[in-house]
Order: C-alpha cells, then sequence, then structure tokens
C-alpha cells in the first residue's frame, strides 16, 4: 500500500461502541506522528465516555460509553485537537537497545535474506542493525513491537508457509518491517536472530521494557554473550 497523510482525519464506526479515526495509509512517519499526538493528547485528558484508545499505524480505535457520549461528539473534539496536533512533543519517549544473536541455531532464514539481496551473513547484520527504529505499534502478541525504518536492502517477503510455533525472543523481518516475538507463537517472519531478553514478563512491576513511540537500537552479539546473558534473565 502506498503511504499518503490524509488532509483531514477519515471517521468509521466500529460496532456498537467504537469509532476509528484514519490519518493516512501506509507505513509512515507523519501519518504515525499525529496518531502518537493525539493519542498523547487524549490520553492527558481522556474525554468523557472514552473507555479505551488504541493507537495503530495508522489510526486511533476509540471505545466509548454509549450513555456518555456519542460518535458526532466524539468527531468534533477529535477535530478540534487535530487543529493543535503540531503543537504536540512526540519525541520518542527512550532508545531502548535489544541484543541480539545472528547465529544460524537462532536465524533460520538469514539465509533466506542473503541469497535474496545478494547480500553476506556481515551485511545483513550491519543493515539490520544500524538504525534506530520507531516502535509505530505494539500488538498481535503482547509486547510485539512492529517497528519502521528497515533499510530497502533488507525488505523481504514473509515465509510461504508460516510456521506453527516461532520461539520466544525471535527477531524477523517481514516485507519492510522488521519486529521480535515477545512469545512463543505462529509466525510467517523471516527469522534472522534471537534475543536473550524477556521482552514480557507478566511476573515484573512492569513487564514490558518498551512502549509504541520509543525507539530500538539492535546489538550484534556472540553467542557465548547471548549464553551469559540468558543465564541472568533466567535467574
Amino acid at each position: 500500500m502506498e503511504s499518503r497523510l490524509f488532509e483531514k482525519p477519515v471517521y468509521r464506526l466500529a460496532g456498537d461502541n467504537g469509532l476509528l479515526v484514519e490519518f493516512g495509509e501506509g507505513i509512515d512517519s507523519r501519518v504515525n506522528a499525529k496518531v502518537r499526538a493525539m493519542a498523547r493528547s487524549l490520553g492527558k485528558d481522556r474525554p468523557l465516555g472514552v473507555l479505551e484508545m488504541i493507537p495503530t499505524y495508522r489510526s486511533v480505535l476509540f471505545f466509548y460509553d454509549p450513555e456518555l457520549t456519542n460518535p458526532d461528539k466524539l468527531c468534533t473534539l477529535i477535530e478540534q485537537v487535530e487543529k493543535s496536533l503540531e503543537k504536540i512533543d512526540i519525541q520518542p519517549f527512550k532508545i531502548v537497545e535489544i541484543p541480539v544473536c545472528y547465529a544460524d541455531e537462532f536465524g533460520p532464514d538469514i539465509e533466506n535474506v542473503q541469497k535474496t539481496h545478494g547480500l553476506t551473513r556481515k551485511e545483513v547484520i550491519h543493515l539490520h542493525s544500524k538504525p534506530e527504529y520507531l516502535i509505530y505499534m505494539v500488538g498481535f502478541t503482547p509486547g510485539f513491537a512492529f517497528l519502521g525504518g528497515l533499510d530497502e536492502k533488507l525488505h523481504t517477503p514473509r515465509l510461504a508457509t508460516p510456521r506453527m510455533l516461532v520461539p520466544e525472543g525471535s527477531v524477523g523481518i517481514a516485507n519492510n518491517q522488521t519486529g521480535m516475538y515477545p512469545i512463543a507463537s505462529p509466525g510467517g517472519w523471516q527469522i534472522i536472530g534471537k534475543t536473550p531478553l524477556k521482552l514480557f514478563a507478566p511476573d515484573r512491576a512492569n513487564p514490558f521494557i518498551y512502549k509504541a513511540g520509543d525507539k530500538i537500537k539492535f546489538k550484534p552479539i556472540s553467542k557465548p554473550e547471548y549464553d551469559l546473558l540468558a543465564q541472568r534473565e533466567n535467574c
């Protein structure tokens, strides 16, 4: 899908108590900036009757109490807020470093990525670990971060047949995105490495180590370094 920023938000009803507000199409930093600005603005002072706000790549989904508000009231409020979104500070909350081991046993598809683009393993690792990736949204499974900013030289289609189970901590590529699997789950991304960090730990005070709006920086590590960090994480 070609990315573009809408001149005005597009409103769509979502069931009996949902309102979807779309700001554009595709994976676009300008569109996502509006999404994050809207979520931050209304998150500080949640409108009467709004039960939950869910930001995505290009939209915000509002769930509301029909006894307290309605789509007309929400649309009017959102249009007022939308006029001042450029003044909202949406700088990244923080940069989170994620160590990744790109060894064969952790990256069963790294050779596919190499062959697809005529790259060496060293080049794939360099291109993948060089950027700071913006977390556009978190979803699919608890803590699964969808990251934007993957180098075009690494854009690789999903697997033709998804795996029934992708190990926890796996790092993969799907088309123009990269991301991490916080828990073991089915998945069709090209797996190129693995992090020893616990990306989702429900027993921690804060189960997640990042959130939408943060940035991720991958740091290549060796197998011995992976084993040491994994041992510490499991203590």
